[in-house]
Order: structure tokens, then C-alpha cells, then sequence
């Protein structure tokens, strides 16, 4: 019983350590002991109600409020402890990637990632998460602004960026971000490098001398 005990202080104690909200997967403590040990002491901290057991395979240390009480996981870190255990890539698309950039206000019911691993749906407290295996040109700027941007624009398509869509790209893009997306425009389609290109002259015009 020793090897058990010790092992499931160490993983509550590495659990302290992420603070609340963050998700987690039993590959995340395979360093503190047998995979029997880590799922014994995982099962004993739900059944205490210390963590939460999402689905199969995946677990949080629930964030919590005041007023609205214990929280729902976020999307990002669902899929930062899916990628740390399958070591893939993801990369936010569709109406997903609008969303996180203004774009769109609509909060798309099915959560779409592009990954370098294998297709499937993940359904998470009534959340369903779907990934879909992308080429190596399109997870080349995988998990970066420019892969975000790309995504996003994708999405609204060429035909409906107005004024209104370009203004909100440049409230929510900084000078790193900028920078960044200067750097990776070669791997943009035309149409999408032309607004790219649009975004750096404003801001430089922004930012020049008054």
C-alpha cells in the first residue's frame, strides 16, 4: 500500500501546483508511479470530490465563482492536455476561430479544431469538440496568431471581409501579433496575405510620427 499512498500525494500535490482549472489526463503524472497507482489515487480524489472525471481518460481540478459556483472546463485546456498526451498539434477553425477573434458572435455548438492527429469527437459535459486530421502545409502554422487569422478568415470568407471585419482584426491584433504574422505571410493564401499586408501599413501608419 505504501507505493499507492505515496504516489497519491504526489499527484495531488502536482494538481495543487496547476491551480484550479487546469485538465489533466493519468499520462501527466506517469512519472510519480505505476499506471495502477495513478489511476487508484485519481479515482479516490473524485470520489472526494477534489477533482472531476470529464470523460474517459480526463480530469480537471475545477475552477470555481463566487456566484455562478463550480465552472465548466475550458476549450483550450481540454485540448492543451489532449495534445500533451498524444504530443499532436491543434489548431483552432471555423466558427470556433472567428469567435476567438471578434469575428463572429456566434458560439458554434460543435467545437472544430485541425490537428496533425487522427479525426474524432470528443463530447465533454454536453460540449462536443471535434478534431479533424489536417495536411502538413495547413499545421504548418498550427497553434500560432497567423494559423488563427488564417482559420478565422477562412471562415467569414473573401467575399464578406468588410470594414467592419478588418477594424476588428486590427483592435485585436498587438505589435507582436502584427510582427508575427508578417513573419509567417508566406504561408497565407493571396487574398489572405493581402489583408495581412493591409493590417501591417495601418498599423505602421498608427504608429509613425504625428
Amino acid at each position: 500500500m505504501k507505493p499507492v499512498q505515496s504516489a497519491g500525494k504526489k499527484v495531488i500535490s502536482r494538481i495543487y501546483g496547476h491551480k484550479r482549472g487546469w485538465v489533466f489526463t493519468p499520462d501527466d503524472f506517469k512519472d510519480l508511479g505505476s499506471r495502477n497507482a495513478v489511476a487508484s489515487a485519481l479515482k479516490r480524489y473524485v470520489q472526494k470530490g477534489t477533482i472531476r472525471r470529464l470523460t474517459r481518460g480526463l480530469y480537471d481540478y475545477p475552477a470555481t465563482d463566487s456566484e455562478l459556483g463550480v465552472l465548466e472546463p475550458a476549450v483550450d485546456a481540454i485540448v492543451l492536455a489532449i495534445s500533451r498526451r498524444d504530443a499532436i498539434q491543434f489548431q483552432p477553425s471555423g466558427a470556433y476561430a472567428a469567435n476567438l477573434l471578434g469575428l463572429s458572435a456566434q458560439v458554434p455548438t460543435t467545437i472544430v479544431y485541425l490537428t496533425d492527429g487522427r479525426t474524432q469527437k470528443l463530447s465533454v459535459h454536453g460540449r462536443t469538440i471535434e478534431f479533424r486530421n489536417a495536411t502538413p502545409q495547413t499545421m504548418i502554422t498550427a497553434g500560432t496568431v497567423t494559423g488563427l487569422v488564417i482559420q478565422a478568415l477562412r471562415h467569414v470568407g473573401r467575399e464578406n471581409v468588410d470594414d467592419r471585419v478588418i477594424s476588428q482584426l486590427d483592435a485585436k491584433l498587438n505589435a507582436d501579433d502584427r510582427r508575427k504574422l508578417k513573419r509567417d505571410i508566406r504561408y497565407a493564401p493571396e487574398w489572405i496575405a493581402e489583408i495581412i499586408r493591409g493590417l501591417e501599413d495601418d498599423f505602421e501608419d498608427s504608429e509613425g510620427p504625428s
